[in-house]
């Protein structure tokens, strides 16, 4: 039986890492052994106080019933609390916080509460997959913002048609950037910030990797220390990257008050909150934080050292940066990044074409570095010797 599905799922194009994942497994199956270099999954172990934590209040029978659905107001104290410490800005845990399945969550379903079909969106290119594919689910259209080496990866606003620019709503950052690893100085944050006031957009920042940095001089900052950022900002957060808790799937939106209780409204229809464990592990998590971040600083300081002096060595042509934990690297001349990703993977190193993240990544290529130094020398070997 054949059954007719709907235009948007129809019109969807593969996930990114599901097509990788598919081939990888393909290659397993024929005896290649991998080293993979795709999904951005740290692959640390969640620290023990944070796995402490959630042991007692899995015991705890008032956690096994259905969760707050905005989130217990002790976790978005907490995260209240994180914002203060770290960035400096005065958060209300009341009215300008909400608690996400993960952040990517919460990126998908905020176009539904602000698109309507037809809608403008401003979303970069290359970009992490969703922001565009949110807006495709809200039926809008994207207008793509290119990201390009020589303006270091930050969209150039005056190349974006004024009325276009007008009749948009929403406007996707994302700094420190996945996949193109740049970071935004807080005078790029503050043209922005006016850029979204000046034409009443909504300013969507993503900053999974806000915590993911190599050094105190790299230290990224937050759209909401703008003066003025929370009359039209939302910034969205994870603890997955930030203290090794992908699988846990837990995160936070915090900023405009107005914005954040139109996602609540949208969540409250379709999901029905975070785990109260997990809340309560992640507030032991938000609390610890400092015991966590110079760990994870000095680990990725290494490991970024060791594959950008390995990669340049043989040539590869590497964008440098001190965030996240990725590296965004140029394919070697005349080689397309499906091409080239394909041809590393038949060598049994596995990793993201940049096409992959739009237009404008073609030509370049994505490393996670998720994995110990030891992956990583074996990778670039094999990588040389492919070349």
């Amino acid at each position: 039986m054949r059954f007719k599905f709907s235009n948007r799922i129809q019109d969807l194009p593969p996930y990114l890492f599901a097509d990788i994942d598919r081939k990888k497994r393909e290659l397993k199956a024929a005896g290649v052994e991998i080293i993979d270099l795709t999904v951005g999954d740290p692959d640390r172990p969640t620290p023990g106080f944070i796995i402490k934590e959630m042991k007692k209040w899995l015991d705890n029978p008032l956690t096994h019933r259905y969760p707050s659905y905005e989130g217990t107001i002790e976790f978005r104290g907490a995260v209240a609390q994180w914002y203060k410490n770290r960035f400096g800005v005065d958060i209300d845990p009341e009215t300008e916080v909400v608690t996400l399945i993960g952040s990517k969550e919460g990126i998908a379903h905020l176009p539904l509460a602000v698109i309507n079909p037809g809608d403008i969106a401003l979303v970069p290119d290359p970009a992490y997959p969703v922001y565009n594919i949110g807006v495709h689910f809200a039926g809008g259209k994207a207008f793509i913002m290119p990201l390009l080496r020589e303006n270091n990866f930050l969209p150039d606003f005056e190349l974006i048609q004024k009325d276009l620019a007008m009749n948009a709503k929403l406007l996707f950052l994302n700094y420190p950037n996945n996949p193109t690893s740049a970071t935004s100085s807080p005078e790029f944050f503050e043209t922005a910030t006016k850029y979204a006031m000046d034409r009443k957009l909504i300013l969507c920042h993503d900053a999974a990797y806000s915590e993911v940095f190599t050094s105190k001089a790299s230290k990224p900052s937050s759209i909401l220390q703008v003066e003025g950022a929370k009359e039209c900002a939302i910034e969205f957060h994870s603890l997955s990257k930030t203290f090794n808790m992908t699988g846990w799937r837990i995160g936070f939106a915090a900023g405009n008050a107005e914005v954040v209780q139109a996602l609540k409204r949208v969540k409250t229809n379709v999901d029905s909150g975070v785990f109260t464990a997990i809340q309560m592990a992640g507030i032991t998590a938000l609390k610890g934080y400092s015991r966590v971040n110079k760990q994870q600083q000095s680990l990725f300081r290494e490991r970024r050292k060791v594959m950008t002096d390995g990669l340049k060595k043989i040539g590869i042509d590497v964008f440098q940066s001190y965030a996240t934990f990725y590296i965004w690297a140029r394919t070697p001349d005349g080689e397309t990044s499906k091409a080239f990703a394909n041809r590393l993977l038949e060598a049994g190193v596995a990793v993201t074409p940049g096409n992959g993240f739009g237009r404008y990544g073609e030509g370049y290529f994505r490393i996670s570095l998720t994995t110990d130094t030891k992956n990583l020398k074996e990778a670039i070997y094999r990588i040389k010797k492919n070349l």
